[in-house]
């Protein structure tokens, strides 16, 4: 991201052609300022499975993520996994003035993160008190989804876990999705029906079971095992309970 085109602007080439600029991080930001983040920052593009972060390591960067979905999982002493979080563009990933990962990331899909080196970033929440202001929103927005998320697992039964966990992804994959007219999603699922199961406390019999139900019901069609079609986003929605 060293090499910047001034336009009438004066926005780096880069950050013009980002989509999710506006909404993450970065959309506090004036063209001066972003010019300023541009010179520490880079696209890394990771293929699905590959292994972003572990726990118990130092913090050395942040991103952004730009497209595709992270998986964030924890691991038990016995080697037992538990998903614990997914992420999204334009989510923000890394523990902000932490020390130490918290958790291990995994790139669920394809992903293209925006990284940027924790001092270069920490040097410039210092000078800009509006990219802080940012970044705290985002941490609180993932907190709100969080508990949210605490009560589908702790009160839903398994028929409206399934049907969450499909909207979640419906509505943060599908661009399309976020369009107030847009009444149908389209997409892969990022997860096995292990990780599924690992994310909602189920087992991999009743995810399968549930999906089966909701193919069967028409709620969803899947193609292939992975390709999911949602014809209507509220028929889904109203299984969510």
């Amino acid at each position: 991201m060293s090499r910047i085109d001034i336009h009438n602007s004066d926005t780096p080439v880069l950050c013009q052609s980002c989509e999710i600029r506006h909404k993450g991080m970065c959309g506090v930001l004036d063209p001066k300022q972003l010019l300023a983040l541009s010179k520490h920052t880079r696209i890394t593009r990771h293929d699905r499975g590959e292994q972003l972060s572990t726990e118990d390591t130092p913090i050395t960067a942040y991103a952004n993520v730009m497209r595709g979905v992270v998986k964030l999982t924890k691991m038990l002493e016995d080697g037992r996994q538990q998903v614990v979080g997914l992420q999204f563009a334009p989510d923000f990933m890394g523990r902000l003035f932490g020390q130490d990962n918290q958790i291990t990331a995994e790139a669920a899909s394809d992903v293209e993160l925006c990284k940027v080196p924790r001092a270069a970033l920490e040097k410039l929440i210092a000078e800009y008190p509006q990219l802080e202001h940012r970044l705290m929103q985002q941490v609180l927005r993932e907190l709100d989804e969080a508990r949210d998320w605490m009560m589908t697992l702790g009160r839903k039964s398994a028929a409206e876990k399934v049907a969450s966990f499909l909207y979640l992804i419906a509505t943060h994959t599908d661009p399309q999705a976020h369009q107030a007219n847009t009444k149908s999603a389209e997409f892969d699922l990022p997860l096995t029906r292990a990780d599924i199961g690992d994310f909602l406390g189920l087992t991999i019999e009743t995810v399968s079971r549930q999906m089966t139900k909701l193919r069967i019901a028409g709620v969803i069609a899947i193609v292939a095992s992975r390709h999911i079609t949602v014809p209507d986003l509220e028929r889904l929605k109203s299984r969510c309970g």
